[in-house]
């Protein structure tokens, strides 16, 4: 059985290839992007794809939705550090078999492996209570403060694009989305990065909701 590991830190990818080193029917292969993991997919037609959200130039939920679009009967666990039960859910809705946090057992992601090579899905239980009584419900959107511009670099950063990339489709300078960005995270009350995305997905603004 081949495991395709998307990931782009070698710690993780090494940190896989020992969970799973006493499997002896499992053979480990490794992509540090989208282009080397759709490149691998092609070429080596893995049994499941473990992947990151967070990965460079292209995120995990549109790797995703690439390989599914090659492959739509393509087994793809996201296996990532946020145990948020909304990216989960987003990750079951753009039809990922499985979402593994990395803090987790490692049995479970040998579980998981198994699970969803095997045709079924995966969520471990710590998850799926999560996930079961995740309130997701709002009063008010939030996005309701903001404008066109606004909304427009959101949904491109729950898209995974950089701010160069936003700036080139926007035909506005670097500056312009660095600052909206600042005001994003004022308005919306987010830390960082990963808290916009958060909320994107949350409020279902990305651009391609597969």
């Amino acid at each position: 059985m081949r495991i395709l590991i998307v990931d782009d830190h070698p710690m993780v990818i090494e940190g896989c290839r020992g969970m799973l080193s006493g499997q002896k029917d499992i053979e480990v292969l490794e992509a540090h992007d989208a282009n080397e993991a759709l490149d691998s997919y092609a070429s080596a037609a893995p049994d499941v794809v473990v992947l990151d959200i967070n990965l460079p130039g292209v995120s995990g939920f549109e790797l995703l939705r690439r390989i599914l679009k090659r492959d739509a009967n393509a087994q793809i666990i996201v296996f990532t550090m946020n145990d948020d039960p909304v990216f989960a859910a987003r990750a079951i809705e753009g039809g990922a078999r499985g979402y593994v946090a990395k803090n987790e057992d490692p049995r479970v992601f040998i579980k998981a492996i198994r699970a969803v090579a095997a045709g079924e899905r995966y969520l471990s239980n710590t998850l799926a209570l999560k996930l079961a009584f995740a309130d997701q419900s709002r009063a008010s959107n939030p996005l309701d403060a903001l404008n066109g511009r606004e909304i427009e670099i959101l949904r491109n950063l729950a898209d995974g694009k950089d701010m160069t990339e936003i700036a080139h489709i926007l035909k506005v300078s670097y500056k312009t989305v660095a600052n909206n960005c600042i005001l994003l995270k004022r308005k919306l009350g987010a830390r960082s990065k990963a808290d916009l995305l958060r909320i994107a997905v949350e409020n279902k603004v990305a651009m391609k909701l597969v």
